[in-house]
C-alpha cells in the first residue's frame, strides 16, 4: 500500500514541478493555503494525517496532471505494481451483482475491468458514478476506486450498500455500535442515519478518476 510519506512526497514534487510551494499549490487548487503545510502532516498526538482524495483530485485538476502522473512522482520509474480491478456502475452495485462477504465483487463473465496501481493489502474495485446524486464532488462518469477492506474513520468518503440493494455514496459523520450517520455529498440530498444491521458492506473511497 502507498505510504504516508510517499503521498506527501508526490504532492511536494508536483508543487515543485509547477513552480509552487506546498501552500501555493493548495491555493491554486482552491484549498486552504495551510492544507499541505508540513506542520499539518502529523497531528499533535503523533498520528499521521493524510491528504484527502478530494484534495488530491483538486491539485491534479489545477495542474492538468493525471493520476498516472501523480503515481510516477511517488515512484518515478516503470514497474510500479499494477492490478486489474473490477469495474461496475452504481446501479449494478445495487441490482443483484454478487459480492463476497467482505464486499468485493465476485467477477466472472461479462464483468469489465480497469488497470489501477496495486494498493497492497487493501483490496479494491471501481465504481462508475451514475446520475447527479454525488455532485459537486463526483459527477456522472467519474470512476471511484473503493476498498471494502480499508479502515474507515470520521470524515472519510464512503460507499455503502444496504441489504435492500440501495447504494449510498456519502461522508461518514459518526459511527456507533448500532448506527452510522452519513452526510450527503450533494446538498439537495438528505443526510442518512443507517442501522449497522442493514449494511451489506461499506467501502472507503481511495481515489477518483475524473
Amino acid at each position: 500500500m502507498l505510504s504516508h510519506e510517499q503521498i506527501w512526497t508526490a504532492i511536494d514534487r508536483l508543487a515543485e514541478r509547477h513552480g509552487f510551494s506546498a501552500s501555493g499549490l493548495a491555493r491554486r487548487a482552491g484549498l486552504d493555503a495551510t492544507s499541505f503545510n508540513r506542520s499539518k502532516r502529523i497531528g499533535p498526538d503523533g498520528r499521521k494525517r493524510w491528504p484527502s482524495t478530494e484534495s488530491v483530485s483538486k491539485v491534479l485538476a489545477a495542474t492538468n496532471a493525471t493520476l498516472d502522473d501523480f503515481l510516477r512522482l511517488i515512484e518515478p520509474r516503470d514497474g510500479m505494481p499494477r492490478a486489474m480491478v473490477p469495474l461496475i456502475g452504481m446501479t449494478q452495485a445495487g441490482a443483484g451483482r454478487l459480492f463476497t462477504e467482505e464486499g468485493m465483487p465476485t467477477g466472472g463473465p461479462g464483468w469489465e475491468e480497469i488497470e489501477f496501481p496495486d494498493l497492497g493489502e487493501d483490496r479494491a474495485f471501481a465504481l462508475e458514478v451514475q446520475g447527479d446524486s454525488m455532485e459537486p464532488l463526483y459527477r456522472d462518469g467519474d470512476v471511484l476506486i473503493v476498498s471494502p477492506t480499508a479502515s474507515v474513520r470520521k470524515g472519510d468518503r464512503v460507499v455503502v450498500r444496504l441489504s435492500s440493494g440501495e447504494v449510498l455514496a456519502k461522508e461518514l459523520r459518526r459511527k456507533t455500535a448500532r448506527t452510522i450517520e452519513l452526510l450527503s455529498l450533494n446538498p439537495n440530498h438528505p443526510e442518512r442515519i443507517v442501522q449497522v444491521a442493514e449494511i451489506a458492506w461499506i467501502a472507503r473511497v481511495m481515489w477518483v478518476r475524473q
